[in-house]
């Protein structure tokens, strides 16, 4: 049985690949220029255009964390330190504090990690609020605006909420001094409490010379229509995962195990990377938050991501057409995936693969080392630059407060 299984996938993949490989004939091309404003902000220079100030906190908010843990440096929340490292060195850096645009506060929140790799975000309010105490203590900069001109790397599971299950972020809420700051952040969802009005969304961090060392030839056939490695439940759910992904990832196991057009699996092949480069489709599903390290992961191998994520906010949604290079599909709609992407026409399928073969697509998705022009960290730059001037009404009264610092759960309230 399982013989004719995968004689029938292989038919399946020929003639996708033929249909393919005919449209091509027809119309091959360079790979395309993106269009419009898209390719305007890819590579749009920041240089010039704003002024950061970097406080200098004691070690203990930054790099004695970082010793203390090195495995801070590979995982998906790390773009806060590599963030930190870029704007020492950055041409946008400014030493005088009267001529900054912005103020930036380097605090690593998310490097407090589990035996096994996992982020505890539970001591990351009372590390922030420490941080926000000290600057707006030894600074005058903080108390002129209560922080409206000041940006913050939050690269948790829902951001400035600080808790990676849904619930419980909401129910936490954005860390009360944060009220007033611009945050830079992994997590977007419209209409959502952790999700402040005015954010910049980052993609996570993916180490670029990993990815670059699993690299294989560009003309390697798709062979894997859709491909996707990772949980479809967690432990604690009930029987049909309804709590996890809100049902989403099950509802893909539940419905595709036995198809033979879906290569799934809990397990991570060493050859996950390569096999990335060998499909067609990547199936991007919402985990405990919206988003996750696959969506970067699929740009940067040309795997057209099939976003599974109601209400997402994609990473610099004004630097690239996500629309363009990839599939939405609703939630409640999972069930209908094979339908869905074996209809794409084929001239709509190349047309995504050339616009995410542009360098400039993938370079918006990475934090190099060392950094590029059009990388992560000048679209973060562009996206403060567009916030310029700022206006000024975010400049306080003598003797006027607007946060109030006694807010939130009495635990955030402990020293740090």
């Amino acid at each position: 049985m399982k013989i004719w299984r995968w004689v029938f996938v292989g038919l399946v993949c020929i003639v996708f690949l033929l249909r393919i490989d005919a449209v091509e004939l027809r119309r091959r091309q360079p790979t395309e220029r993106i269009s419009g404003s898209a390719g305007d902000v890819l590579e749009d220079d920041p240089v010039g255009r704003l002024k950061v100030f970097v406080y200098e906190l004691p070690s203990k908010y930054n790099k004695k964390i970082l010793q203390k843990d090195p495995r801070c440096l590979t995982h998906m929340f790390a773009a806060e330190i590599f963030m930190h490292r870029f704007l020492l060195s950055s041409p946008v850096r400014t030493l005088n504090p009267e001529e900054a645009d912005w103020f930036y506060t380097p605090v690593y929140t998310t490097c407090d990690l589990t035996p096994n790799g996992l982020p505890l975000p539970f001591k990351s309010p009372r590390m922030m609020r420490s941080a926000i105490q000290l600057i707006s203590s030894n600074w005058p900069y903080w108390n002129r605006t209560d922080g409206a001109d000041h940006f913050f790397v939050v690269p948790h599971d829902f951001g400035a909420c600080f808790h990676y299950q849904e619930e419980k972020a909401i129910e936490r809420g954005i860390l009360p001094m944060l009220q007033r700051a611009t945050l830079v952040q992994t997590f977007g969802q419209r209409n959502h409490v952790c999700l402040k009005e005015g954010s910049i969304t980052i993609p996570p961090y993916a180490p670029p010379q990993k990815m670059q060392a699993h690299l294989i030839p560009e003309k390697t056939p798709r062979s894997i229509f859709v491909y996707f490695r990772g949980l479809f439940y967690d432990v604690g759910n009930d029987p049909e995962g309804g709590y996890y992904a809100r049902g989403a990832r099950a509802a893909v196991w539940e419905n595709f195990k036995d198809n033979p057009l879906f290569d799934i699996s809990t397990e991570h092949p060493t050859t996950y990377y390569e096999d990335m480069q060998r499909a067609v489709f990547c199936l991007c599903p919402l985990g405990w938050a919206p988003w996750s390290p696959r969506l970067v992961e699929a740009v940067i191998f040309g795997c057209i991501p099939v976003i599974i994520a109601d209400d997402i906010v994609l990473p610099f949604a004004d630097a690239i057409p996500w629309e363009d290079i990839g599939v939405f599909v609703d939630e409640k709609d999972v069930p209908n995936l094979d339908t869905i992407l074996t209809s794409i026409p084929p001239e709509v399928i190349l047309r995504k693969q050339r616009l995410l073969a542009n360098p400039s697509m993938k370079q918006a998705m990475l934090f190099p080392q060392p950094v590029q022009s059009g990388d992560a960290f000048h679209q973060v730059l562009n996206g403060l630059a567009r916030k310029l001037p700022h206006d000024t009404s975010i400049y306080l009264k003598p003797g006027e407060k607007i946060l109030n610092w006694t807010a939130g759960p009495v635990g955030d309230l402990k020293p740090w």
